[in-house]
């Protein structure tokens, strides 16, 4: 009987212990092979290539997207109806030694750099200033134009400096040197200032009797204003700033260098300085 008992005891241990090893294990004791949300995988493939470079990226296009404003005499179109300028020919030289067509396309010069960054363009290359805050934000070649900041009036008006401005109007283009130049000025900042779409608006300003002064690129006014023009009833009255002219691209971009050896060439064959003559311009120092 004991035997018995036992043999029956010994069974039910052995039915027990592998019920024990067939229960269902839990979920979350399951190691995961999934790695965890705080460990985030990276897009790239070790030895990818790296991005595409904004010279690549034009070459690639074929073309070169150019952004301006009609400013003459950087960009515009003569009475012959070509568009033409010191900028238009200068640019269409140099996209021809790297290989790419220009493509020039008007636009808004206060949203210049957001056109840029958007690649809606690939370079702003009209008559553009350069100072810190631009080099902050985008990649500027080196200095190709002399320019300054005039004040230009009516022939014959009263102009003792910029403090016989004050309580006048002045106008300039928005998002200019112009308008940078009236912010720091002690006489031009207490005037009323008017902001034009581009510089040209503003000499039909001035001259139409609506602003009493306009601060301008000195390059612009020589073309524009005085005897044998359409503003032959403006003058300049005083030169505030002189500063150099530079071409703009996205920053960090390789183009950027690219057209500086360009300059150089064009420097060096003469034709930077036979656009000058034509143009009547002063080349950077």
């Amino acid at each position: 009987m004991k035997k018995i008992l036992a043999l029956i005891l010994a069974a039910c241990m052995a039915f027990s212990l592998a019920a024990c090893g067939s229960a269902p294990v839990e979920a979350d004791s399951v190691p995961s092979s999934q790695p965890e949300a705080s460990q985030p995988v990276s897009s790239e493939e070790p030895g990818s290539e790296p991005a595409e470079s904004d010279l690549a990226y034009v070459k690639g296009n074929g073309k070169m997207i150019i952004g301006y404003t009609t400013y003459e005499p950087m960009n515009y179109t003569d009475a012959s109806g070509e568009f033409t300028g010191f900028d238009t020919e200068l640019a269409k030289a140099v996209c021809e030694k790297l290989g790419v067509e220009p493509e020039f396309v008007e636009i808004n010069w206060e949203t210049k750099e957001v056109e840029l960054n958007a690649k809606s363009i690939d370079c702003i290359w009209n008559g553009l200033t350069i100072n810190d805050e631009r080099r902050a934000t985008m990649e500027l070649t080196d200095p190709y134009v002399l320019n300054a900041q005039v004040v230009v009036m009516k022939s014959g008006a009263e102009y003792d400096g910029t403090a016989s401005l004050v309580g006048k109007t002045v106008c300039a283009e928005a998002g200019s040197a112009g308008e940078t130049t009236i912010a720091g000025d002690e006489g031009l900042a207490q005037a009323d200032y008017i902001s034009k779409d581009v510089q040209t608006a503003c000499l039909m300003e001035v001259a139409a009797g609506t602003c009493d002064a306009a601060v301008l690129d000195l390059t612009l006014a020589n073309a524009m204003i005085g005897e044998g023009t359409d503003y032959a009833g403006l003058a300049i009255m005083e030169r505030l700033a002189v500063e150099d002219y530079g071409v703009a691209f996205r920053k960090g971009s390789d183009i950027c260098a690219a057209v500086n050896g360009v300059f150089d060439e064009l420097t060096a064959d003469g034709t930077l300085g036979a656009l000058a003559e034509k143009y009547n311009l002063d080349l950077a120092q």
